[in-house]
């Protein structure tokens, strides 16, 4: 059933773009059966390594199957678009009954021009973006502090080992007192990404790395991923804490699992837990793999949530529905009552579907500053 709902889009294309065009039936059967196999692309993942979210492919045939995947649901899009148009105008009698051939051509070549554009923009080295949050109760030891936030990076045959590297070179220069990220750092086995995930083990920051779980962790083989990553000398907080000393000021860096735990019997997402102990009155950093639970952290006190998971809704327009299914969050900074809530683009993105129009990835250095007032 998953594999055949994403065959509806290339039904529809071919039926309504491709179909009416002047060619002969041969080569359209030709670029009806090469759009068939990039609307499957998530079953050739599947037959590659049992999974939809490890393709275990080489780096060119999943990017081409990305792009021929968000070509289509791209022109499916537009196509539904124009037969709109053609609807109107032939209920108001100004040629809605042409076949309108040039149009077919223009958003067909749109759509993959757009899908080129948007997977070269997912899957390179992502831009760095600087941010500034104030927090009100913030010691004066760490107004200026500084954390690179990193999520998403869902290291794979796309993402592979050379990207790893200039991303933690990239992250390395910054020299930051912290560098935390938020779940979904791989896709696959540990067998399969043991190269790819090696350079993580170069990240440096002052008061070490932190991570919290992401649901592709758990699709991943959680308990073997946790050691593996503890083994590249990053932290795991999973409904855990950990305090970060300045003299006598400290800041309570906690992070939590994700529901997908369920899935797998393992502990599901538990506030109370991960704060059990910490000291009153620190301000709280919370790393949340998704951000749809923030009102119930900022009911809790905590100053900051650092979220991934939405990798910015990828597409300008889809953000609106994925927003809708994260308590409204996307992208980008939010208050929540007291809390200052950042949800990140993601530092990669999912190979399943690596398409970025206007949401680009992020590689993220944020400075803690005391709030005035």
């Amino acid at each position: 059933m998953f594999h055949l709902i994403f065959a509806l889009p290339w039904a529809y294309v071919v039926a309504r773009t491709l179909m009416p065009l002047p060619w002969a039936d041969g080569i359209k059967l030709a670029i009806a059966l090469v759009l068939l196999v990039g609307s499957q692309s998530h079953l050739w993942s599947r037959l590659s390594s049992g999974s939809v979210f490890s393709p275990e492919f080489p780096r060119p045939f999943i990017i081409l199957l990305n792009w021929l995947f968000g070509g289509i649901a791209l022109l499916a899009v537009f196509q539904i678009a124009l037969d709109a148009v053609r609807l109107v105008a032939w209920l108001v009698g100004i040629g809605g009954a042409a076949p309108w051939v040039e149009a077919r051509y223009a958003i067909a070549g749109m759509a993959f021009v757009l899908a080129a554009i948007g997977v070269w923009q997912a899957i390179g080295v992502p831009r760095l973006l600087k941010v500034s949050i104030a927090i009100r109760n913030l010691p004066e030891a760490f107004d200026g502090y500084t954390l690179v936030h990193l999520t998403d990076l869902h290291i794979s045959r796309l993402f592979p080992a050379s990207w790893t590297r200039a991303v933690v070179e990239a992250a390395n220069r910054l020299e930051p007192d912290l560098i935390l990220i938020t779940g979904d750092v791989i896709d696959g086995s540990v067998e399969n990404r043991r190269a790819g995930v090696e350079a993580l083990r170069g990240l440096s920051a002052r008061d070490g790395v932190w991570l919290s779980p992401g649901n592709h962790e758990y699709l991943s083989g959680y308990d073997a991923w946790m050691a593996h990553l503890a083994s590249l000398g990053v932290r795991v907080l999973a409904n855990a804490h950990a305090v970060i000393q300045r003299g006598d000021d400290a800041l309570v860096i906690a992070g939590l699992t994700d529901p997908s735990a369920r899935g797998v019997g393992k502990p599901l997402p538990d506030l109370g837990k991960a704060l059990d102990g910490a000291p009153s009155g620190a301000p709280i950093i919370l790393l949340d793999h998704e951000p749809g639970q923030a009102r119930e952290a900022a009911e809790r006190g905590v100053a900051l949530q650092l979220s991934g998971h939405t990798h910015g809704g990828m597409i300008v327009g889809l953000d609106r529905l994925v927003a809708r299914g994260n308590g409204g969050f996307v992208s980008g900074c939010y208050a929540v009552g007291d809390m200052a809530l950042y949800v990140n683009n993601g530092t990669g993105i999912w190979p399943g579907f690596a398409l970025r129009l206007g949401k680009p990835s992020e590689l993220t250095l944020i400075t803690l500053h005391r709030a005035i007032g």
